[in-house]
């Protein structure tokens, strides 16, 4: 089973997040730099991530957002079940719009129970648990990766 890009920038600003002091409010901007992702991605991101109720978000000069207590509590889980869109994870049909297969085919079931087993595994993982230590060095830094000269 493989995320998405975008549920994959979420799940990493939430770790991001919960790394921060209560107290710190991080911009879109500054958390693009430390993710090294485009801000218009991340934007987005934070809209969604605000829509569920995991992070906080502070208008003003000197705003920004925050975890929320529910971010906090949030399993990887749950949250990829939350920004999963997909209806099905085959694209099972014709350019008529239907599958010659449909009556007899037990894929899309199957595939369905997969994911729901995948994202089962993945219920006890608290995504603030995840993270080991804050850098405010962009995340290539972090790992000790050097960027092209």
């Amino acid at each position: 089973m493989r995320i998405n890009a975008f549920s994959d920038v979420c799940l990493r600003i939430i770790m991001l997040l919960s790394a921060t002091p209560e107290s710190e409010l991080k911009t879109t901007r500054v958390i693009a730099g430390q993710i090294e992702t485009p801000y218009n991605h991340v934007s987005k991101a934070i809209i969604k991530l605000r829509e569920l109720g995991l992070i906080e978000a502070v208008r003003g000069r000197s705003g920004g957002v925050r975890i929320s207590d529910a971010g906090r509590l949030a399993t990887v889980g749950w949250v990829l079940r939350q920004l999963d869109t997909r209806a099905d994870l085959a694209d099972c049909e014709t350019p008529d719009g239907v599958c010659p297969l449909i009556d007899g085919c037990g894929l899309r079931a199957a595939l369905r129970n997969a994911r729901e087993a995948f994202y089962s595994a993945l219920d006890d993982v608290v995504i603030s648990s995840l993270p080991r230590s804050l850098s405010n060095e962009p995340v290539s830094l972090t790992l000790g990766l050097r960027p092209p000269d």
